[in-house]
């Protein structure tokens, strides 16, 4: 049957591309002078998403406004599809605000003006090998930056250092203060001021291992994840390797491929955020799917830690523990974002727990010392594959007692269609494929995966707050219509993009698109994308609220029609009671009530900001700040801004 063409809209495009008192503070080395500072990707190094500040709460929030506007230069308009994507989640220490922008530049800017301080250009910085491997400059994707200062009070270069992963991998040290690069970094290696994991085996094939999220710091360690080419079968592995964080010199490296399968397959790298317990010397990692994704029919072995929540041992590299959460992923279910590692109260105790956030919109909780789930898993039967070569695995851990955050089932009637004739075509492309509820893997005909690979949930989706006991989640409710094609000979035929690929060194190449009616709407029944608030005790979902406006047809749908958007980015929740959301598709950084997720304030920005804000406090005020450079992947404005709101001076 010939396929309907679906239109290259916003939707389709977004994988071109998440009671009683209060609880105790969550765990941070800051000292308590620096409880303003929001100094890793998610304030405190377990990566909370959390701010004590409340300087700016439910009574006054409505009186937010604009304090300051940054302008990197660093952004290139473009067609649907082309231009850049800007998803930084900023640091501020040091009374500075520092950023990375799609160009591979690091930005410092004055924490209360936005006044620039200082540029670093780590393209330029690269060398040798690295540069010619490189190119030219070309868009890329920065979710954040690293920090890292020695423990002893100095006023020597590089006694404070921020450090970029970028596209080529490379890890840059740079001096916090100056901008300058720290040289002493990488200089065993020939590029001083940069690591590269091009220095390392990468067992196996493929020239990608660059960064897109930040490397974690723990203690005098920087470590740093790695890219992969899961859509070749025997992929480079995807390894992260611990540096000194003065020398770069490697202290150790974790492989999530076993050594013996290592020519087989490669990737479950770590794309995503990580987090880190300094406190027992941990740092966790959600691994990725093997390679290839969607089929794994070369893979038909034990890959226990791909797929997998992996606390690993900061002074060895040593898995302390594990658990997968996808059994031989066909459904490109790789783990979207870092464990947040928060002191929970259950059944009366306050358990010290990592909670594992999935693209099937499941949440794991497990007891961070031990890896002892606590609320328990159960193995439930999903759907086998028809393919002749291929054997799905016959279960799929499904955590109990806590609610899903994400839609997870679909049925015919309750698809949805602008008009009568959208929702035809969305039941006759349901009839025509193959559909079994969550888990349904690729077919040769045409399988339609719910919830989709971009989620559920995914990278920054999630921020606990400790005095509610609440888990504030932001999900995606999108389809994807996949099918298995044999491959001709040559391997490249057809369209390539992220859907529509060869599946190099196996028989199929994978061809698919987001479920989309003709008009432009998702097939899926709304909300597209929803903002969720559970109570980490019982379990149950408190709150769950629409999140955002699509476009569409040239339409914007109401906020009042409960439509939501698709999303990219996450939440941060503050003492304030406040919840600070944009991650949509349309232009506004919002504020919602932590009790209720009623929306108390709406922001304009120049352009989407799909990504995390934060928030910090600087000469006597609070500010939030969030990065609104839009998303070129699925067609929305770009632009170049860092913008901060703060109340009236």
């Amino acid at each position: 049957m010939r396929r309907a063409k679906a239109p290259r809209l916003a939707v389709a495009s977004l994988f071109l591309a998440g009671l009683g008192g209060p609880l105790p503070a969550q765990e941070t080395t800051d000292a308590a002078e620096n409880i303003g500072e929001w100094r890793n990707f998610g304030n405190d190094p377990g990566g909370s998403q959390y701010s004590p500040l409340a300087e700016i709460n439910r009574s006054n929030v409505g009186r937010l406004e604009r304090a300051w506007a940054h302008h990197s230069g660093d952004f290139a308009k473009g067609a649907f599809g082309t231009g850049t994507t800007q998803q930084a989640v900023p640091l501020m220490v040091n009374g500075q605000v520092y950023f990375c922008t799609p160009f591979n530049r690091v930005f410092a800017v004055d924490a209360q003006s936005g006044e620039q301080a200082w540029v670093f250009d780590a393209h330029a910085a690269l060398t040798g090998k690295e540069a010619e491997r490189v190119g030219g400059r070309r868009s890329s994707i920065c979710r954040g930056l690293a920090y890292w200062e020695q423990a002893e009070a100095s006023s020597q270069p590089c006694a404070k250092r921020i450090f970029k992963g970028d596209f080529s991998g490379a890890v840059h040290a740079i001096d916090a203060l100056t901008g300058e690069a720290c040289r002493d970094f990488g200089a065993a290696k020939g590029h001083p001021g940069y690591v590269s994991h091009w220095d390392y085996e990468g067992y196996g094939e493929g020239g990608i291992r660059g960064m897109s999220s930040p490397p974690a710091v723990l203690g005098d360690k920087v470590i740093a994840g790695s890219g992969s080419n899961d859509g070749v079968a025997n992929a480079n592995d995807g390894v992260v390797r611990a540096f000194d964080v003065r020398s770069g010199e490697m202290i150790w490296e974790f492989n999530p491929i076993p050594p013996e399968h290592s020519d087989l397959t490669g990737a479950a790298n770590v794309w995503a955020t990580m987090s880190a317990d300094p406190a027992r010397n941990l740092v966790f990692l959600p691994t990725t799917s093997p390679s290839v994704d969607y089929y794994g029919g070369g893979r038909r072995v034990e890959l226990p830690l791909a797929n997998a929540v992996v606390a690993v041992d900061g002074a060895t590299g040593k898995p302390a523990w594990s658990f997968q959460i996808i059994h031989h992923d066909l459904y490109d279910y790789d783990l979207p974002g870092h464990a947040l590692l928060v002191t929970i109260r259950k059944d009366g105790q306050l358990r010290e727990a990592a909670i594992q956030q999935t693209k099937s919109g499941h949440l794991f909780v497990f007891d961070r010392e031990t890896g002892e789930p606590i609320f328990p898993i159960e193995e439930r039967a999903v759907p086998p594959s028809g393919l002749p070569d291929e054997t799905a695995f016959p279960t799929q851990p499904i955590p109990v007692g806590i609610a899903s955050f994400a839609r997870q089932e679909l049925d015919r009637e309750s698809l949805f269609g602008i008009t009568v004739f959208d929702r035809d075509w969305c039941r006759r492309r349901f009839d025509e494929s193959r559909y079994e509820g969550l888990f349904t893997p690729p077919s040769r005909r045409g399988s339609i995966l719910f919830p989709s690979a971009l989620g559920g949930g995914n990278w920054g989706g999630a921020a606990f707050d400790p005095a509610s006991n609440l888990l504030v989640i932001k999900a995606e409710n999108l389809a994807t219509w996949l099918r298995l094609a044999p491959l001709r000979e040559g391997g490249h035929d057809g369209p390539r993009d992220y859907l529509n690929r060869a599946l190099s060194g196996t028989p199929y190449r994978v061809e698919g698109e987001v479920w989309i009616s003709p008009s432009g709407f998702p097939c899926t029944p709304p909300p597209w994308g929803t903002l969720s608030a559970i109570d980490m005790d019982s379990g149950e979902l408190r709150w769950q609220v629409p999140l955002g406006r699509l476009r569409a047809m040239g339409m914007t749908a109401p906020a009042a029609f409960g439509w939501g958007s698709p999303s990219v980015g996450g939440p941060i929740v503050t003492a304030g009671g406040l919840v600070f959301v944009a991650s949509t598709l349309d232009h506004n950084l919002r504020a919602l009530d932590l009790e209720t997720g009623e929306e108390l304030w709406s922001g304009a920005l120049p352009a989407p900001g799909m990504t995390v804000p934060i928030t910090y406090r600087a000469g006597g005020r609070q500010f939030v700040v969030i990065a609104a450079g839009g998303n070129a992947r699925v067609g929305t404005t770009q632009s170049d801004a860092l913008v901060a709101f703060a109340l009236p001076d």
